[in-house]
């Protein structure tokens, strides 16, 4: 009986094994899949109970494991491969690049040879993509900081979709959005210390409020409660390319639900420059029209296109 029991369990741990091993390599060939995904992470649960149940019927034979070196050496080289594996090194990047699931974010980004591209999905029914052909200085090797962000229609920064990879060389880099962004972080610290010292609700004009194109919430403008009364808003994407020496440069699209448009072109808006302050003493940016300084830069940027499936 004790021997049916060790062969039944042994047949449990192998099938189980070939379950985890043919979703292991599906959920890395595929696009991602919550039935996959999902399946893979439940059998994991159900292999380790069986191997608790393999461990109990074995314990005898196993115990003798403990007292040789063995144990410790394949300890050693699953903590090795655990670290290696969590570390990342390039070799091992290049291999998960491979993969084909990129799991279920809301959005990606992506730098190719002949652009970039970015994907946002902040519900099935409504996905976003903005692609930008590469122009002749584009360089996929070398790429551009970019940081691409919504504003409503009264200019006020509403959500930042896309940062650049190098933080600090990037907001140094990209003006206009570290400038948009700052005043975002500043109003809404301020409303929230506001509504915390009074107790109650306060609207603060251009952020928050009932006031038309004056939401903190993205999902007002893109995917608003009220379709019949959807606020309009912009998405604009600023790139500069490292060691020019030229500034940044902007560009955006409108976008208005109440007619909607699937495929819409994204204009140049100009480039940033900061004014002096204003009476308060508040930093000031604003957008110029390009000049005859511009040459390399110009030339990043072919086109932009943004197509929204609604």
């Amino acid at each position: 009986m004790k021997k049916r029991n060790r062969s039944f369990i042994s047949l449990l741990i192998a099938l189980s094994f070939v379950v985890l091993a043919v979703t292991g390599v599906l959920a890395f060939v595929r696009p991602f899949s919550i039935q996959i995904v999902g399946l893979h992470a439940l059998m994991g649960f159900v292999f380790i109970g069986i191997i608790a149940m393999h461990v109990v019927n074995n314990f005898h034979h196993l115990s003798r494991y403990m007292r040789t070196r063995v144990l410790w050496a394949t300890l050693a080289i699953i903590l090795g491969l655990t670290g290696l594996f969590l570390w990342q090194p390039g070799p091992i990047r290049s291999i998960l690049t491979l993969s084909q699931n990129l799991g279920p974010a809301m959005d990606r980004f992506e730098i190719q040879e002949d652009g970039l591209i970015y994907h946002y999905s902040p519900s099935p029914d409504y996905k976003m993509t903005m692609a930008i052909r590469a122009g002749k200085t584009f360089d996929a090797k070398a790429p551009p900081h970019v940081a691409i962000w919504l504003e409503n229609a009264s200019f006020y920064h509403i959500k930042t979709l896309r940062e650049p990879d190098d933080p600090t060389a990037g907001r140094a880099a990209l003006r206009y959005w570290d400038f948009k962004v700052r005043g975002w972080e500043t109003a809404k610290r301020e409303t929230e210390k506001r509504e915390a010292d009074l107790n109650a609700p306060l609207a603060l004009d251009g952020v928050s409020g009932a006031t038309q194109n004056s939401s903190f919430d993205p999902a007002d403008y893109i995917l608003p409660a009220d379709p019949e009364n959807p606020m309009p808003y912009r998405l604009l994407i600023e790139i500069d390319q490292p060691d020019d020496d030229q500034p940044s440069l902007v560009y955006s699209v409108e976008i208005d639900n109440s007619t909607p448009k699937a495929f819409q072109l994204l204009d140049l808006v100009g480039f940033p420059k900061q004014e002096a302050n204003d009476a308060d003493g508040k930093e000031v940016w604003a957008l110029y029209f390009v000049d005859e300084r511009f040459g390399s830069a110009l030339e990043l940027v072919d086109s932009g296109l943004l197509t929204i499936d609604r």
